[in-house]
């Protein structure tokens, strides 16, 4: 009996979330361009996608989908990520029997640019942890809420973390340990030392955080409800504005700036791989190239010759 795409794509959602443990960003994500995919098929093939469709899925099929997404001004970044769901879906089908088409693995993503992380200098850094934990004047009742905001973005700077890895700490995780054990991505563990001030941020918030019975996350909305990358993000674009931080002032170029930051202080790179969890020590080697950039741009405005 044939088997219909959408329920397919269904079961593997499900398995990514629950088997994976991916995100809820990944999953929906992946979710979209797998539809986009499937509605591609569709048209293309003139009718219902089912098992016996995808069977047949060829190297023509996927590169007029990719071509096509281009012309949708889909750029490289976005094209990778279409093809790693569509080949992550593949590759559940065949684990789960349903059929096996080797297809999707041999069609080749196009090179991406390498772009250099965007830190924070030490200055806007250290603005944008004081402005979090200012009191918004006029709100009665809010106190929690500029420590909420403070704790979370020192735990990004201080500690190096990804926000969904601070977002997943829960309440029972306080007080936090002298050395935290956070499980990153690919299920990787690694272990970071807790700054005091790091710890006690966070204690501060959890004292004053209200209770949520409904939520056991660490970091509450304002209603109560486990906080999301999204009001994170929000967050640090309300002190990009209060402070007049250029655009890169994001969740994430506070870990930037914890590595670039660490290697500014002498540390070795492998350690700072470590603690930022980098699979890789390439990855991490593109800190040292912010470091170069921003000491040949210290010589040029100070050698007299340049």
């Amino acid at each position: 009996m044939a088997r219909s795409a959408e329920s397919l794509k269904r079961e593997w959602l499900a398995a990514l979330a629950q088997q994976k443990r991916a995100s809820v960003h990944t999953v929906r994500a992946y979710g979209d361009d797998l539809s986009r995919f499937l509605a591609f098929l569709r048209e293309h093939k003139g009718g219902e996608v089912d098992d016996s469709v995808l069977t047949c899925v060829s190297q023509a099929d996927i590169r007029g989908f990719i071509t096509r997404r281009r012309k949708e001004q889909l750029g490289p970044r976005g094209v990778h990520r279409a093809l790693s769901a569509i080949r992550s879906f593949f590759r559940h089908l065949a684990r789960e029997g349903v059929l096996d088409n080797p297809v999707p693995r041999t069609v080749r993503a196009p090179r991406l640019p390498r772009t250099l992380p965007r830190p924070l200098s030490k200055v806007d850094a250290g603005r944008a942890l004081q402005e979090a934990a200012r009191k918004k004047p006029g709100a009665k009742g809010t106190d929690w809420i500029a420590a909420r905001d403070a704790a979370l973005l020192t735990l990004l700077y201080g500690a190096g973390l990804r926000i969904s890895e601070a977002l997943s700490l829960k309440r029972k995780d306080v007080p936090l340990p002298e050395s935290l054990v956070i499980l990153g991505k690919g299920r990787k563990e690694r272990v970071i030392p807790m700054l005091p001030e790091v710890r006690a941020g966070v204690e501060r918030y959890a004292a004053l955080r209200p209770a949520a019975e409904a939520s056991d996350a660490l970091f509450l909305s304002r209603r109560g409800k486990a906080m999301s990358a999204r009001e994170a993000q929000a967050l640090m674009q309300q002190l990009r504005g209060a402070l007049g931080l250029s655009e890169r002032a994001t969740p994430h170029a506070l870990r930037h700036s914890f590595a670039t930051h660490l290697l500014d202080g002498g540390a070795d790179l492998r350690s700072v791989q470590e603690l930022l969890g980098h699979a890789s020590l390439s990855t991490t080697q593109a800190y040292t190239q912010v470091e170069t950039s921003r000491l040949m741009q210290v010589y040029k405005k100070a050698h007299p010759r340049s």
